[in-house]
């Protein structure tokens, strides 16, 4: 038996019951990736992971996995499954309509919150 669940994993299991589905828009728009995809999704009718991975330059199954966490809060639908070469191909259409929630996504300038993993500035050796 497993004990000792942290309690961010309380929190994101209780938000998904229906009554919270706010707590659970809020928690997920705290990753800036989420954000990020989100403000991606406003250009396009239909996109998928794969298509916002490429444009990201991020591997495949890290974008999908955020997709999912925002189809799950309800803030993307998935509108479309198309059999792609052996694969399924999912395509998603931004659902966000909470007001509040599209004031979150466009509060941060998109060239600099897109970045996930800052990097360092470059340190002279002299």
């Amino acid at each position: 038996m497993k004990t000792g669940v942290s309690t961010p994993n309380v929190l994101w299991m209780s938000t998904f019951n229906g009554q919270n589905s706010h707590n659970a828009l809020l928690v997920a728009l705290g990753h800036p990736l989420r954000r990020r995809i989100l403000r991606r999704m406003r250009d396009e009718d239909l996109i998928s992971p794969r298509e916002l991975a490429t444009d990201f330059g991020l591997p495949v199954s890290n974008v999908a996995y955020h997709v999912r966490v925002l189809a799950r809060c309800g803030a993307v639908t998935l509108v479309e499954e198309r059999s792609v070469r052996g694969a399924v191909k999912h395509l998603y259409r931004s659902s966000l309509e909470a007001p509040w929630a599209r004031q979150i996504i466009d509060l941060e300038p998109t060239a600099q919150s897109d970045a996930i993993i800052p990097t360092p500035p470059a340190r002279g050796h002299g």
